[in-house]
């Protein structure tokens, strides 16, 4: 006696095809949870204030960067990771001499490519030495005589042969240490889109099926 089996459908094909579905829906969902991460964080950065060039640093990726996979997953990272992290930690911030933090006033203005511009950077750019002046109560200065407040509101060197319009200038504050505020909570949103994952992985294999 010779028995034949023939299965319809083919079971192999299926299991296939549903792996194949398996693998679009895990990428897919991926996909969408990265980019879904990234716009959250960078919308937690702009409302923070923290501006549009630090939630630009804001980035994502998915892996595999070609093809898909079950064991698709998302990347998503700063390129300013020391500064996001500082917002998202609030640490306690001292000097690395053991000294003061050297924090600018409006006086001040900004350093090159408008970063924050150090008591040596406007010494050298202002033509004025600092002077140290110490205070018991509230921190110490660091200031600079005989300047002028330009129409920016930024204090320069005086070209007056008299004292008509001079004035002697807070230029930064001193302090021994300072505890930046807390204002990002990435983690939150991290774990929001990773709960959703499941539902978007059913989601987009479901729709590849149909």
């Amino acid at each position: 006696m010779k028995l034949k089996l023939d299965i319809d459908p083919d079971i192999v094909a299926m299991m296939s095809a549903e792996i194949a579905a398996g693998e679009r829906a895990v990428t897919a969902a991926m996909r969408e949870a990265g980019t879904g991460l990234k716009s959250s964080w960078r919308m937690q950065i702009t409302g923070a204030g923290l501006g549009r060039r630090l939630a630009n640093s804001i980035r994502n990726q998915t892996f595999p960067r070609a093809g898909e996979s079950l064991e698709a997953a998302a990347l998503v990272w700063s390129k300013a990771p020391v500064i996001v992290g500082a917002h998202d930690t609030g640490p306690l911030i001292r000097s690395k001499d053991g000294f003061y933090l050297a924090i600018p006033t409006e006086a001040a203005g900004r350093g090159l490519r408008g970063r924050r511009i150090t008591p040596g950077e406007w010494e050298r750019r202002r033509g004025l030495r600092l002077r140290f002046v110490y205070r018991r109560r509230g921190p110490s200065l660091l200031v600079a005589d005989r300047a002028r407040i330009n129409n920016r509101g930024q204090a320069v060197a005086s070209r007056s042969k008299t004292d008509r319009n001079q004035v002697t200038a807070p230029i930064f504050l001193l302090v021994p240490q300072v505890k930046l505020p807390k204002q990002l909570d990435l983690a939150r949103d991290a774990a929001r889109v990773h709960e959703v994952v499941p539902g978007l992985i059913v989601a987009n294999w479901l729709e590849t099926k149909i």
